[in-house]
């Protein structure tokens, strides 16, 4: 399992919250709700958020503090929860402190010694910092939503991509554990190369033809590289 490439890729870009790093906000928001979450809503509650979260990316630029408290203040009021501006304040201070899924900062490491790697997130600067630093990995380049003035899925997001990065669709390989904010806009852009890292909070849409994997130790074998010897 291997890519076969017509020249060497320029870059490999990645997607960081929930591809790279843990992105635990339904963990955080049953933790800053507490009781005040009740618990026959609880789930219904964590996927309206969700939904609205990706709706609130979907137009003009906003913070991303602002898309968390829209999230929860829609959803709140779709459920009739209770919504606090400290409750949403306290679920984006949370967001910084995640660290990486286990396993990424090895693969991360490796790969990074055969091509460069570049963060594309959703994320808020200063945030995309914090977070990109607990991956203890070397980024060529962090890109930010706040700078890019649009979040992914907007293709946009992906646009401004290959003009910062001076490249072509064909010249990066794309990874990601989202078709819905990732992949699904990197095949409409034409990024052959793509990566699903399944994290088992998506279904596979592997029409977008991309390679799958579960294990982050199999993204250096992509690029042909030997799997590390198990210790």
């Amino acid at each position: 399992m291997a890519f076969e490439f017509e020249t060497k890729p320029k870059f490999v870009t990645f997607d960081m919250n929930g591809t790279l790093i843990k992105f635990a906000i339904s963990d955080a928001l049953r933790q800053v709700l507490g009781d005040r979450l009740p618990a026959e809503l609880a789930d219904e509650y964590l996927q309206a958020c969700k939904a609205y979260r990706i709706d609130e990316c979907m137009g003009d630029y906003k913070p991303f503090r602002e898309i968390v408290a829209n999230s929860m203040e829609r959803a709140s009021r779709r459920l009739g929860i209770e919504y606090r501006e400290a409750d949403a304040q306290a679920v984006y201070e949370i967001v910084p402190t995640w660290g990486p899924y286990p396993g990424v900062t090895e693969a991360l490491n490796r790969l990074a010694e055969e091509v460069p790697l570049v963060i594309i997130t959703n994320s808020d600067t200063a945030d995309a910092a914090r977070l990109a630093a607990n991956l203890q990995a070397p980024f060529e380049l962090i890109i930010s939503a706040e700078e890019m003035g649009t979040y992914k899925p907007r293709l946009g997001a992906f646009e401004y991509m290959f003009e910062k990065l001076g490249v072509t669709p064909d010249e990066i390989v794309h990874v990601s554990a989202s078709p819905m904010y990732d992949l699904r806009s990197a095949a409409i852009l034409g990024i052959k190369n793509k990566v699903y890292v399944d994290r088992g909070f998506e279904q596979d849409e592997h029409w977008l033809g991309y390679e799958r994997i579960t294990d982050i130790a199999d993204l250096p074998v992509l690029f042909g590289l030997p799997r590390p010897a198990a210790s």
